[in-house]
């Protein structure tokens, strides 16, 4: 496990260079804010997390599988990294920011460049439309 990276993975790069050409400006694994967001975008007041499907403990998702081995330690290990995910993510929301979550199985194949799309107008939608209004939007 020590080879595991826990910042500037391929999946994080991709999602960078994509928002740099598009003209987005952004800290990186900043820490003063709670998690070391992957992705800190002042002027948007929008914080981004790249996600790999096994660590945090993707639900739903087809990459995401539980070990067979040593099934208490994994189950213990992965559902921490989800509970801890989900307190940051309250955390950084209470401060006023905008959280977003990208995924890496979002980021595969044909997939990706509307995914990225997505991400981008999420961030550009945020200064403009107040969170209620989007919300009820969302509405059936």
């Amino acid at each position: 496990m020590s080879r595991i990276r826990g910042k500037d993975t391929s999946i994080e790069k991709t999602v960078r260079s994509y928002l740099f050409v598009r003209g987005f400006r952004f800290r990186k694994n900043d820490k003063r804010y709670p998690g070391h967001p992957d992705i800190v975008l002042p002027k948007y007041r929008t914080i981004v997390f790249v996600n790999g499907c096994f660590w945090h403990m993707h639900e739903g998702c087809e990459s995401f599988h539980m070990p067979k081995s040593n099934v208490e330690f994994w189950t213990a290990k992965l559902t921490r990294n989800r509970d801890r995910d989900r307190r940051q993510h309250e955390q950084l929301r209470q401060m006023g920011w905008r959280v977003i979550d990208v995924w890496e199985c979002e980021l595969r194949g044909d997939a990706r460049e509307p995914r990225l799309e997505r991400l981008a107008r999420e961030i550009a939608e945020g200064t403009d439309v107040d969170d209620n209004a989007r919300d009820d939007e969302n509405q059936p």
